[in-house]
């Protein structure tokens, strides 16, 4: 399967521009094979919490339907940062929408950036559940930006909903490149997996992103990479073949000592 990680900036408050970015990203990516894209953290909004809070919108209008006309014209599977109120509270959630269209999965951001000045809990409730969906044989993990310092999830998945493939939708900013790049590769050779991670690039209030969009294999080899500073697509191959051969030659996930984890 042929997937792609969209690397781009966003109109800060404006979802239309956003959607229309979006549309012209897969349509380039379907033209070149691509079955699945994935774009970055609040794509819909921009990230910024006082923009968020004024401009985050239900899924029965607005963005995601619109996400949803696209994936159904262009055949393709989408998987996206967006905003979501529900009622009182907005959650920093992704959506994967099928290739006919349909909003198939979806996860809510449960690690929360509480640090200054950004402070997402001001703005965010956490979600409370890990998730992950199928699309041909293999199975894809959410993750938001922030949960990537939490390996616990990233096993969670592998082990118990049998993830290959984590999906990493974020806003990273250029202070801690370092550690984006890092985390990322790190959460492919422990768990064995494919990592497919989408990162903003422009900037949203007083935070510059640090691009550096990649896909990693399960052997933690950067197969797609993107520059820091510019918009781009890349994409690559994945295989459930080369995620179930590289566990059976080193078998590190059953080799775990669960007795003294607690």
């Amino acid at each position: 399967m042929k997937v792609a990680a969209a690397q781009i900036s966003c109109s800060l408050g404006d979802p239309k521009a956003n959607l229309l970015k979006v549309r012209d990203f897969s349509r380039r990516a379907r033209d070149t094979g691509v079955e699945l894209i994935v774009f970055p953290e609040m794509t819909d909004t921009g990230y910024s919490m006082s923009v968020i809070e004024a401009r985050a919108d239900s899924w029965t209008g607005g963005f995601v339907p619109g996400l949803q006309e696209i994936a159904a014209k262009l055949s393709i599977a989408i998987v996206c940062g967006v905003s979501e109120r529900d009622g009182t509270s907005i959650y920093n959630s992704q959506v994967f929408i099928d290739p006919q269209g349909q909003i198939a999965a979806k996860y809510r951001k449960t690690h929360l950036y509480a640090v200054a000045p950004v402070e997402e809990q001001k703005c965010f409730a956490s979600g409370d559940a890990f998730a992950s969906f199928a699309l041909g044989d293999l199975h894809f993990g959410f993750s938001i930006c922030y949960d990537l310092r939490f390996p616990e999830m990233y096993r969670k998945l592998a082990v118990e909903q049998n993830v290959g493939v984590f999906i990493v939708s974020s806003a990273w900013p250029f202070p801690r490149i370092e550690h984006f790049r890092t985390l990322v590769l790190a959460r492919a050779i422990e768990n064995q997996s494919y990592v497919i991670a989408s990162n903003r690039v422009g900037k949203d209030d007083d935070l510059w992103f640090c691009g550096s969009s990649a896909i990693i294999d399960p052997r933690g080899v950067a197969v797609a990479s993107a520059s820091a500073d510019r918009e781009e697509v890349i994409q690559a191959d994945v295989s459930q073949e080369l995620v179930l051969s590289v566990r059976s030659r080193v078998e590190s996930l059953a080799h775990r000592r669960q007795d003294l984890y607690g």
